[in-house]
């Protein structure tokens, strides 16, 4: 049974870093597409960032040059780097996975980015 757990989210000012991070079990992330979703109050869930099983990252507009998504394979594990954080990342951060042909969600964890 695939699980990922979320970890890292907090309170930040404006401007500040934080790190995400998504460990995975029941699977290894080194074969899988992860990704990376937000969903802020009253809105749909959007994709934040992707990264392949080989190794190639996509970043939603809003975010390039300002995130970023990596993994761990030996931990198993996959982050999400948050630089220059503004009021409008506020959100939950959910770690996804496909895996098996199926997708798999994290709980998610909270990020709010005062200003």
């Amino acid at each position: 049974q695939v699980q990922l757990v979320e970890s890292g989210g907090g309170l930040v000012q404006a401007g500040g870093p934080l790190r995400l991070s998504c460990v995975a079990s029941g699977t290894t992330v080194s074969i899988n597409r992860m990704g990376w979703y937000r969903q802020a109050p009253d809105k749909q869930r959007e994709l934040v960032a992707v990264i392949s099983s080989g190794g190639s990252t996509n970043y939603a507009d809003s975010v390039k040059g300002r995130f970023t998504i990596s993994r761990d394979n030996a931990k198993n594990t996959g982050y999400l780097q948050m630089n220059s954080l503004k009021p409008e990342d506020t959100a939950v951060y959910y770690c996804n996975l496909f895996a098996y042909g199926m997708n798999y969600w994290g709980k998610g964890t909270v990020v709010t980015v005062s200003s």
